[in-house]
């Protein structure tokens, strides 16, 4: 079983490799990069492309570990054993009360599956420790019940990651690792044509152009992402926003049509707003 890529994600030879390399190993692959370079989809085009189902557990500041696995839903136990039109066998049977997680539903499940654990960096500390042991071994034990549940078929598990804090050396050994880098020009016009086929080349010229020069733009807070790309070429298409537009005897003093799909917070407008005031003034 082997990726070779799909025809709606453009991903690079070493990204393939990694991908296959995890396949191989039997580890999970772990995935950093800017936000907005396809991390998430690239789990998504995988399933896809070698026809496994997609397994997501999307992680928050509030997540912990025990959700991939199970639940235990005392209250709703404790809620249906004080009301008298309740099946008594059903209250008796913890069984009926556990919700099961992510990983147990991938564990049990015919076939083999993917999971995909989504912005792992958001989670307290202790959160990638809690899953090492299961990760490792796939399985884990169910106390409520006194069931060992193991894993029927090896899932294939990509975690994504924005580099908001720091992993554990622990749960970094038990990976393969792969940082996808922002794509250079040429990566970036294939990544446009997939999602805008018959985008005129004039267009796309003039919008790299500008794309990149703004992320050049020293001081930035946050440089637009290739999602962000995609939004604002999507939005000059609808405006129907011509090539001419885009264009200014010197660019980097020009301010582009709908930038606020590009820069998203208060800062990276007002600093872009100062260079060009501050340019217009120096001519």
């Amino acid at each position: 079983m082997r990726f070779e890529g799909s025809t709606n994600y453009v991903a690079t030879p070493d990204l393939k490799l990694a991908v296959n390399a995890a396949i191989a190993l039997e580890r999970p692959l772990l995935i950093k990069g800017e936000p907005g370079t396809g991390k998430t989809m690239l789990a998504e085009e995988v399933a896809a492309a070698l026809g496994l189902p997609l397994m997501q557990w999307h992680i928050k500041s509030t997540t912990k570990a025990q959700q991939g696995l199970y639940e235990y839903d005392a209250v709703s136990r404790l809620r249906d054993s004080q009301l008298g039109g309740v099946d008594g066998g059903r209250v008796h049977d913890i069984s009926n009360y556990i919700v099961k997680g992510v990983l147990w539903q991938a564990f049990e499940a015919d076939e083999q599956t993917i999971i995909l654990i989504d912005e792992i960096d958001k989670a307290d500390i202790e959160f990638p420790n809690d899953l090492l042991r299961e990760l490792d071994r796939m399985e884990f034990y169910v106390y409520e019940t006194r069931q060992l549940i193991k894993a029927r078929r090896r899932p294939l598990v990509f975690i994504t990651s924005n580099n908001e804090k720091e992993l554990p050396d622990a749960f970094l050994r038990r990976c393969f690792f792969h940082y996808i880098k922002f794509p250079d020009k040429e990566t970036m016009q294939s990544i446009v044509d997939v999602h805008f086929p018959g985008l005129k080349q004039s267009l796309l010229k003039e919008a790299l152009q500008v794309f990149f020069e703004l992320r050049d733009v020293p001081g930035l807070k946050k440089k637009p992402s290739t999602s962000e790309l995609l939004d604002w070429l999507k939005l000059l298409l609808a405006e129907d926003i011509p090539p001419e537009a885009l264009r200014s005897q010197d660019r980097k003093v020009s301010v582009p049509p709908l930038h606020g799909a590009l820069l998203k917070n208060e800062q990276d407008v007002h600093l872009f707003e100062r260079l060009v005031f501050m340019a217009r003034n120096n001519r």
